[in-house]
């Protein structure tokens, strides 16, 4: 029983104990196995062969259109209430979830496919001091595995040793964070001594205590106990799935997670389901006619009643047995919840994923928003939101990478007090350099690499130590990873352009970074190869905002170099720094005012004994396993103490193409755009005038910059509200403002202002501003905003990104967008849209969400006026024939008339698409009409006439194939008249024998079928025979003139018969 549960998915016991700590030993496979860990095999299919069918059907019929056509069918099945047979509604009901299930079944056979492909994928696994083959869905926790060159990395594992100098590998995480550049990891010593042993690898039991599975790529927190004692693990030990070996011949690892247990698996949650508001609509308007169907039943049912209770006695003598009227009312307006079933748009939510499927394709297709130069088409990742394009009313954008190319070059710089990077006259006027600086004496200099002030090289070659010695920290504190294909050609894969293009920029002023160990940094300084040993790395995050490196040069002198934001660096300045200070400071206001990026510069003499206490203090707080990160920044926070200043550095990172226009344009169209950076203020104010989205004929343009609460609420965002005069409100409606405001606010004002008492009045004052920028945030503040956006205002809004760090902000947003720029693919790969330049989006939102918008609002319009037409023909039809809930139009007709609009609708498609991509047109209006003979080209494919042709065909056989067999082996009276040509002869015609009034019963059919009792009566009395002669020539049935209905008004019959029949005689 529980195997059979296990296929079907399903889970039997409590409910799982949550892993606070991880604890394995390797090559114990008995230990592990009792922990009851995760196997390595995944799975991201949804169904099975068992629960395929329950679970889809399931889904489907959560859709009220759905629910209720099944709903239907069961009315169809009895027979006192069904006027139509069952199969109209089994066929399109059938059909809808046919299509509905063939698509889900592919997606899920792909994704089993998918699954099958990566756990039957083989490795090398120690087992009984043997490496065998194994597949991946068989390696445990706690197993030792061999790894070879270009191998994707089986689970995430603790690397142990390598065939690389130094227990090192270099892996490409393109499939984590869609970065190609190689990262670099590097295994312990102690485990490193292992090498490529099998019998040491075999009697290895180090035993392992790490955090539980989570879904940080960046953060791992581990000891590793051998031979009684401890050493730290942290990220760099630690191989992730879904990474590869590049560059490295083998290497070990010990599996720590497995499965769904791993980091890559852990992010693989699912994302948010973005409804679009035609969904939403949809919805409501289907629950209307709902509502709306009950209205129309219920009156034809009254009216039934009311028609039985005055006239239906009259028709008594022709009904086998009676009803009452109550009871004649209440089948009524069952039957009529068949008959009017047209209403109920079943078909309504496939049409609609077709129209949309094809404005996606429409927007693969398109060639203006074809980048060339990456070769990067746009790209429509989800098919469910092209129309919520046309309602965007806010854009949250990054700034670099989004706006900007982000693509640095090293612009200007300030040493000492001193600027470099332009030239002045002796008014001090700017002076335009158009000549490059000639590195041509540095042999290892970069030939692409631009610089135009010469003074910078003749101070570096004089020998200054200020300026050599901050070119020696750009050199030696980063984390750039150097590749050296020939002599002299080296390459350096980097982390961020900004790191790039700093150590490029001292590798052409004569401090060459040209390879690097864990322990050491080779530089060639001026020509002459220098080592430095390597003695620790204080690396950069978000918090921290800088970077440091302690270093001891061949002379013995351990110097501790640092970069990082100049607000941070300033604040761990010694006081002697401070005049200088002052000048870079300004130095770094006219950088900032200019756009570009800044950095701060400094450095610090160590005391050997205080470094030797350090580095005791910083291993236990390394190996420590409670609040390891706390106790780490600690340290660091002491020893970036007292640091002598260098200067500042400036990067330049220019606009996109289009970028201004792009923005004006959307402003125009009443959109509102935010931009989110990490940049400090003054760039982020600057690149917001080069947009055109800070303007100088604004009437004001508020700055909000606070390092208190009480600063932020006191002296910016309530004396804004006093401004605009906001009410109090549970949301946010839009405002009528006089004249045009901008708002910029960094990211300690924006962490006091999102809490929860400050956060509504935050929102009203940015909603009141044309433009918000938002500086110095970080990438939780991006989500916040957005969501604060999307709680209190009823629009629709978008994010763009292109960043790891706009993830959270795509994912946030009701449509995401992502640039496949310089940062990576993560951006695209959580997006729903991707493009590679920021100016697309107009084309995007303002061409095809508007296009795509209406073409959707004009078929749910024609939709829903084509069902309300055929249903208010029979709503009406029932007052004309005493509500007995019959057809009023004839199959056939409304048949023939389906036919002659959907061919006719062909025809003339096909004929405006043909002209408008005419080479007539073309040579008319040449810049609207600019794809000549697509129409054409396509229909030339024999694929396209292939795929119509099998789908005409399976949609009609099922129909034709029944009704043949229907004819044939349940023929009706009228088919056997047809078939067999019988006519009624004239003397074999015999007078009706009066009928015997039957008792009444109360399990019957209505009055209401006066005239067709039996099957077939109904297509003649619709077919129009009975009214080709007229009633003067129709003698009566009866002679008795004392019978009720004889007094009322003459009756007229006569009998199926081809000629005309005699009078009868009494």
């Amino acid at each position: 029983m529980g195997s059979l549960l296990s296929q079907l998915g399903l889970e039997c016991g409590g409910k799982a104990v949550k892993e606070e700590e991880r604890h394995l030993r390797a090559n114990d496979r008995e230990l592990n196995l009792s922990y009851k860990y995760a196997d390595n095999a995944i799975k991201t299919s949804k169904y099975n062969v068992f629960t395929f069918l329950p679970l889809n059907l399931f889904e489907q019929f959560q859709r009220l259109a759905n629910a209720y056509f099944l709903f239907l069918l069961c009315l169809q099945s009895i027979p006192e209430v069904s006027s139509l047979p069952w199969y109209t509604t089994v066929v399109p009901l059938v059909l809808v979830l046919s299509m509905t299930m063939a698509k889900d079944c592919s997606d899920d056979m792909n994704r089993h496919r998918c699954d099958r492909q990566v756990n039957n994928r083989k490795v090398e696994v120690l087992i009984e001091g043997e490496l065998q083959s194994e597949k991946w869905m068989d390696v445990q926790v706690g197993d030792i595995i061999k790894l070879e060159n270009n191998q994707f990395v089986t689970a995430d594992l603790l690397l142990l040793s390598s065939s690389e100098p130094l227990n090192l590998v270099y892996i490409e995480t393109a499939e984590l964070d869609g970065e190609t550049n190689l990262k670099v990891k590097q295994a312990l010593t102690v485990t490193g001594k292992l090498e490529d042993s099998v019998e040491k690898l075999a009697n290895f039991n180090g035993e392992v205590r790490c955090e539980p599975p989570n879904n940080r790529l960046d953060k791992f927190t581990g000891t590793l106990t051998l031979k009684g004692e401890t050493y730290s693990l942290d990220n760099e030990r630690i191989l992730l799935r879904g990474c590869t070996l590049r560059n490295t011949q083998w290497c070990f690892g010990l599996v720590v997670f497995g499965g769904p247990d791993t980091k890559l698996m852990q992010n693989c949650g699912r994302t948010t389901f973005k409804r679009t508001s035609i969904d939403r609509l949809m919805n409501v308007l289907v629950l209307s006619i709902f509502g709306f169907l009950m209205i129309m039943c219920l009156i034809l049912a009254i009216g039934n009643g009311i028609w039985e209770y005055q006239e239906g006695s009259k028709f008594a003598a022709f009904l086998p047995k009676g009803v009452s009227a109550p009871f004649s009312a209440f089948l009524t307006f069952w039957s009529y919840v068949i008959i009017l079933n047209t209403v109920v748009p079943i078909s309504l939510y496939v049409s609609v994923e077709i129209i949309r499927l094809g404005n996606s394709f429409y927007i693969n297709w398109d060639r203006k928003m074809y980048y060339p130069k990456s070769d990067t088409p746009a790209e429509a990742r989800t098919t469910t939101l092209n129309e919520e394009l046309g309602q965007i009313k806010y854009i949250f954008s990054d700034k670099t990478g989004t706006l900007t190319q982000n693509i640095m070059t090293f612009n200007k710089c300030s040493i000492n007090g001193k600027s470099y990077g332009e030239l002045l006259d002796f008014s001090g006027q700017r002076v335009e350099i158009n000549e490059k600086v000639d590195f041509s004496w540095n042999n290892l200099a970069d030939p692409k690499f631009c610089f135009h002030d010469n003074s910078l090289v003749e101070v570096v070659r004089a020998g200054n130590p200020e300026v050599q010695a901050f070119f020696r920290l750009l050199a030696l504190c980063h984390t750039v990873m150097p590749e050296e294909k020939k002599e002299g050609e080296l390459y350096y894969q980097a982390q961020s352009p900004d790191e790039g293009a700093l150590v490029t920029a001292a590798r052409n002023f004569g401090f060459v970074f040209r390879s690097r160990t864990p322990e050491s940094i080779t530089v060639v300084e001026m020509g002459e190869l220098v080592t430095y040993e390597l003695l620790a790395v204080l690396d950069f995050n978000n918090v921290r905002k800088r970077m440091s490196v302690i270093v001891r040069s061949p002379e013995g002198k351990l110097t501790l170099y640092c970069k990082g934001a100049d607000t941070i660096i300033f604040e761990r300045l010694s006081p002697s720094c401070s005049n200088l200070t002052e000048v870079t400071t300004e130095h770094l206001n006219e950088f900032a005012g200019e756009g570009l990026r800044t950095l701060a510069l400094a450095y610090k003499d160590i005391d050997p004994e205080y470094m030797e206490d350090w580095k005791l203090r910083h291993h236990v707080a390394n190996t420590a396993m409670d609040e390891r990160e706390e106790k780490l920044d600690a340290l660091y926070e002491e020893i970036e103490k007292g640091l002598l200043l260098l200067g500042s550095t400036a990067v330049e990172d220019k606009l996109q193409d289009g970028v201004p226009q792009t923005i004006e344009q959307l402003s125009k169209a009443d959109i509102k755009i935010w931009v989110l950076t990490g940049d400090k203020q003054e760039t982020a104010e600057n690149i917001g005038y080069s947009c055109n989205m800070l303007r100088e004929e604004m009437n004001e343009v508020f700055i909000v910059s606070a390092n208190t609460a009480e600063e932020t609420i006191g002296n910016h965002i309530r004396s804004l509200n006093g401004l605009f005069c906001l009410l109090k409100t549970e949301t946010v409606a839009d405002e009528p403002v006089n004249g045009e405001y901008a708002m910029v606010i960094n990211g300690h004002s924006l962490a006091f202002a999102l809490e929860k008492d400050m956060e509504m009045e935050l929102l009203r004052t940015a909603c009141m501003c044309q433009t918000v920028i938002c500086c110095r945030v970080t990438p939780l503040q991006k989500a916040q905003v957005v969501e604060l956006v999307k709680k209190y205002k009823q629009a629709v809004t978008l994010a763009i990104g292109d960043g790891a760090n706009d993830v959270s902000m795509i994912k946030a947003a009701h449509i995401g967008v992502g640039i496949s720029g310089q940062e990576g693919m993560q951006a695209v790969l959580s997006s729903d849209y991707s493009f590679a330049q920021f100016r697309y989006l107009q084309r995007l939102l303002l061409v095809h969400g508007r296009w795509s918008y209406l073409r959707m609002c004009k078929f749910l319009r024609y939709f829903f006026y084509k069902n309300f037409t055929f249903t208010f023909v029979h709503f009406w039809y029932g007052f004309f024939c005493g509500f007995s809930a019959q057809l009023g139009l004839d199959t056939h007709y409304w048949t023939a008339m389906n036919q002659f609009f959907l061919w006719g609708s062909l025809s003339v498609y096909f004929a405006v698409i043909f002209t408008m991509y005419s080479n007539g047109m073309f040579l008319t209006l040449t810049s609207s009409f600019p794809f000549i003979g697509t129409a054409r080209n396509s229909l030339n494919q024999p694929n396209v006439w292939l795929t119509m042709l099998l789908t005409s065909i399976l949609c009609v056989l099922p129909v034709v194939a029944y009704r043949f067999l229907r004819i044939l082996l349940w023929p009706t009276i009228n088919d056997k008249v047809r078939g067999r040509g019988y006519k009624v002869r004239q003397d074999k015609v015999l007078p009706p024998t009066p009928r015997r009034v039957q008792a009444r019963r109360t399990s019957t059919r209505r009055s209401g079928y006066a005239f067709s009792h039996a099957q077939g009566y109904g297509d003649l009395v619709t077919s129009g025979k009975f009214l080709r002669r007229t009633p003067k020539r129709r003698p009566a049935l009866f002679s008795q003139t004392d019978s009720p209905l004889a007094q009322t008004q003459p009756q007229f019959y006569r009998t199926i018969s081809e000629r005309e029949e005699p009078p009868l005689s009494p």
